[in-house]
């Protein structure tokens, strides 16, 4: 795999064809092995041309590991799968074994948990991805990773063209209240067809998971689940997808590095993190709406005004400002 990228970097900083001979020379490889890494590149679905003066680089690397990872500013190493059941399951496996700073990507997922831990088909054509990281922060921080995660995905869908926001705390939507009766149900592993209220229709759902000892984090893995290029007709009702909002699919591996390099930034550090609270606060839809949040003591009505760290929503209601931690959050028509 090593040669494949640096094959791949060879003939992306060349402004012309490259001959194998030449290949071999910079790599420091034989020319069969050049040879071998162009067919097994090919495979991935890198359409690496051939000419008479040597190999020209691929127009548009393919939805693969290799493609992901190639020109990937982001400190992750990409294991991808065409199906798996489940990006979390497997990023637990790797945190397990004691690796760190791995995405684990799949076109499609057969067994994966959405909400209350229900089960969820992710059909293939999305963007389903886990991230494992091993962040030195107190525990109490980790709620800022899935608020990062959700600008991260946000980012990703308005470059793709399609001008998502945020439902707190991590639910990426498009469109308004008007264009849905109800939304999906929060998890990373699908569209969960029981609706958590209105606010638009629901693109993307993140679901994080985490190790610690003491007041550390031990390891982090948050994982994301994105109606990427699927056709309409066999998502659930609330639900939408990047394709049917632009008119034509997406490019899937720009849209999968995108999103790793802005999660990646957003998380640098404790100082980055810093940053994750004014980013999601300028991409919500939420603050400054009527809200109806089924938190674990009861439910919260009132006007959302603000998120505070590490994610609690801040709502004033008739009886005083309420401060949110965790719950069902239902955008509410105006009284009007």
């Amino acid at each position: 795999m090593d040669t494949r990228r640096a094959l791949l970097d060879a003939l992306a900083a060349d402004d012309g064809p490259v001959s194998g001979p030449a290949l071999a020379d910079s790599l420091g490889v034989s020319r069969a092995a050049v040879w071998k890494a162009v067919e097994g590149l090919r495979e991935e679905g890198f359409a690496i041309g051939s000419t008479p003066d040597g190999y020209v680089p691929p127009d548009d690397p393919g939805y693969s590991g290799p493609g992901i990872a190639f020109g990937l500013d982001a400190p992750y190493s990409v294991e991808y799968r065409d199906r798996i059941a489940s990006t979390n399951e497997r990023a637990r496996e790797l945190a397990g074994a004691g690796a760190a700073d791995v995405a684990v990507v799949a076109d499609e997922q057969t067994g994966g948990r959405g909400r209350l831990d229900r089960e969820w088909v992710a059909p293939s054509g999305g963007v389903w991805l886990s991230v494992l990281t091993r962040p030195d922060v107190p525990t109490a921080r980790a709620p800022l990773f899935t608020l990062a995660a959700a600008v991260a995905t946000t980012d990703a869908a308005r470059e793709a063209g399609v001008d998502a926001h945020i439902k707190w705390p991590n639910d990426v939507l498009v469109g308004g209240e008007e264009d849905a009766e109800g939304d999906v149900g929060e998890g990373h592993d699908g569209a969960d067809p029981e609706a958590t209220g209105r606010g638009g229709r629901k693109l993307a759902g993140i679901l994080t998971e985490m190790e610690g000892e003491a007041d550390r984090v031990g390891w982090l893995v948050v994982g994301v689940g994105v109606n990427a290029n699927i056709v309409p007709e066999t998502l659930p009702a609330g639900a939408a997808s990047l394709s049917a909002e632009r008119g034509e699919p997406i490019d899937r591996r720009r849209f999968a590095a995108t999103l790793l390099e802005r999660y990646a930034a957003l998380t640098a550090s404790p100082a980055a993190l810093d940053g994750v609270l004014p980013a999601w606060r300028e991409r919500a839809s939420t603050l400054g709406r009527r809200v109806r949040v089924e938190a674990a003591d009861g439910v919260v009505e009132g006007t959302a005004v603000d998120v505070a760290g590490p994610g609690a929503l801040v709502v004033d209601t008739d009886e005083g400002r309420r401060r949110v931690h965790a719950g069902d959050c239902e955008h509410l028509r105006d009284a009007e």
